[in-house]
């Protein structure tokens, strides 16, 4: 790949993460978040409440800051790796790793005897939960939206060429409205997607368009090598 351009449009620190990882492989990435993390204020309630910790974001880990920290005590069950990092980041050790899959996760859980759990999300988060489990949830980070492409990602766009990722169905519906609003030409443009979710949310009439074989930025990234052969 003669470094072909990969926007990336998730928000720190997750964006610089894809782009290391984009460069190595070949690509010329181009970093422009379309949403900005913002901590929410969060009441802690005792860990000795819960018999575990439920995690769908990394982000949910970083954004609740050391109020976290009391919870290393119970098992934390994390939705995929990049959570699960996290986690040991912030001096959890017993961290139990699914595969990308909040209902996986939770069923996991309920195998594992858990009746109460304390979930840490964003405000966007997925309303999954199991008959067997107790979920307290608490929202701890919002991601407010952008609302224009910076400079570098509208010249990206315009030249066509490369791709873009999309990494969460709010990202791919509000990509696509700021693409109808700065006039760019969804026929010039290729969209890669962690999931067919994603995508749907993309809406249609792009050049072209593939979604990751399984919920990752690797597989992620395989897709967008797929999409510019």
């Amino acid at each position: 790949m003669s470094r072909a351009p990969l926007l990336i449009l998730r928000p720190e620190p997750g964006a610089s993460m894809t782009a290391k990882r984009a460069f190595d492989q070949g690509w010329r990435p181009i970093v422009s978040p379309i949403f900005r993390i913002e901590p929410i204020a969060w009441g802690s309630p005792p860990a000795t409440d819960y018999d575990a910790l439920f995690v769908t974001s990394a982000n949910a880990v970083r954004q609740a800051g050391k109020a976290v920290t009391p919870y290393a005590v119970i098992p934390a069950y994390a939705v995929g790796d990049a959570t699960a990092r996290a986690l040991k980041a912030a001096g959890f050790t017993d961290i139990r790793t699914g595969r990308g899959d909040a209902a996986m996760m939770l069923e996991a859980a309920a195998e594992n005897g858990v009746a109460r759990a304390l979930h840490l999300a964003g405000e966007d988060y997925r309303d999954v939960g199991h008959d067997a489990i107790a979920i307290d949830r608490r929202i701890v980070y919002r991601s407010a939206a952008i609302d224009r492409f910076g400079e570098k990602a509208l010249a990206a766009l315009r030249e066509g060429g490369g791709a873009v990722l999309l990494h969460s169905g709010r990202a791919a519906e509000h990509f696509g409205r700021l693409c109808d609003e700065a006039k760019i030409a969804r026929r010039h443009v290729r969209i890669a997607a962690l999931a067919p979710a994603v995508l749907a949310a993309a809406g249609t009439g792009w050049r072209a368009e593939i979604a990751a074989d399984k919920p990752d930025d690797a597989a992620l990234l395989a897709a967008a090598a797929r999409l510019c052969q």
